[in-house]
């Protein structure tokens, strides 16, 4: 009888012991927020994979977060000359494109509603924020599934997010869509915690003077662009919406090159302009309407009837009377250079 409950007492110990070895879910998201919250600011580098289009695109993300407000993202795809920035200050939200010399800027409160994956903190928003997120465990990884909080949640509404179990640190987050294939991969490769910049390092006129060319370059550009005009390529969309046709197109010719015209009816009604981007006469900011939305190959702005952008040196614009925002979007997110089928 004794060794039966000394038995039954090793059971109920070993039990006990290894419940308390198991971190819960809550004592996880405390700690990440703690850490991750509470220092005043830090620096990452990071590698975006994007594998929404016919070709996976390859980007560079470095980012600079001083508390409370301050960010600049600074976004490069592999191969390519083109980066653009996303600056938070003091005097507002702008969006930088250096090698085409333009500033926009926006009356927004981004990110504080437009939960982006290369932050950090707000991946520790999202852990919070989503009371069924689930943690699960790997061998060197706590794995948090959660709902996304960010424009295109309606495309891609889930992500996984790997937390290092020895730096209690991001290691990738992977994004998914509605079959929870994954769309788009973040793998931190550096993470700095505690770092603080001055107010004077995250001024957009800091970080635009280098997108100034010099004359013979920038003359160098328009004959280019004049001379592959004739070229021009037209993107499409590539939603798979039933009922949604396009009912019109046309190319006209303009002082400046081709500017493409697109129509679409049916159940959903809407038009799409594209044309080469112009470099402008001047750096000073231009303000736009609408909100940042992170599209992650570019930064668009985004109202209730319509969404801009630049990529790929063209501009392109989406207007509907009918669409919603996720919609618009959605159209966005398919742009691809590829035929329509």
């Amino acid at each position: 009888m004794r060794s039966r409950i000394f038995s039954l007492l090793v059971v109920v110990i070993v039990i006990v012991l290894a419940a308390c070895g198991a971190p819960s879910k809550e004592n996880v998201t405390k700690k990440l927020s703690d850490k991750w919250n509470d220092s005043k600011g830090y620096e990452l580098q990071a590698t975006m994979e994007i594998k929404t289009g016919s070709e996976p695109r390859l980007y560079d993300v470095d980012v600079w977060h001083t508390k409370p407000d301050f960010y600049r993202v600074h976004v490069t795809q592999s191969g390519k000359e083109e980066s653009q920035m996303i600056v938070r200050n003091e005097d507002g939200v702008f969006v930088v494109t250096p090698s085409l010399g333009k500033t926009y800027k926006f009356q927004s409160d981004w990110p504080a509603h437009n939960s982006q994956a290369y932050l950090i903190g707000a991946l520790s928003e999202d852990i919070k924020a989503d009371k069924s997120a689930t943690m699960t465990e790997e061998d060197d990884a706590f794995v948090f599934e959660t709902e996304t909080r960010n424009n295109h949640r309606k495309v891609l509404p889930t992500q996984k997010i790997y937390i290092n179990k020895k730096t209690w640190l991001p290691m990738y987050v992977s994004v998914l869509d509605e079959n929870k294939e994954e769309q788009i991969r973040i793998t931190f490769n550096k993470i700095t915690l505690g770092t603080a910049r001055n107010a004077d390092e995250y001024a957009v006129e800091l970080n635009n003077e280098e997108s100034e060319p010099a004359d013979d370059e920038a003359e160098a550009e328009d004959e280019n662009e004049d001379s592959t005009d004739e070229g021009f390529e037209t993107y499409y969309p590539t939603v798979n919406w039933k009922d949604v046709t396009l009912i019109n197109e046309e190319s006209l010719k303009t002082e400046n090159g081709t500017r493409s015209f697109m129509t679409f009816g049916g159940e959903k009604e809407f038009t799409i302009v594209q044309e080469r981007v112009q470099r402008p006469e001047h750096k000073l900011p231009v303000s736009i309407e609408g909100d940042p939305v992170d599209l992650g190959f570019a930064v668009a702005a985004i109202t209730d009837k319509s969404i801009r952008w630049e990529a790929d040196g063209i501009s392109f614009f989406i207007a509907s009377e009918t669409l919603t925002k996720d919609e618009m979007i959605d159209v966005a997110l398919s742009m691809s250079a590829d035929e329509m089928k």
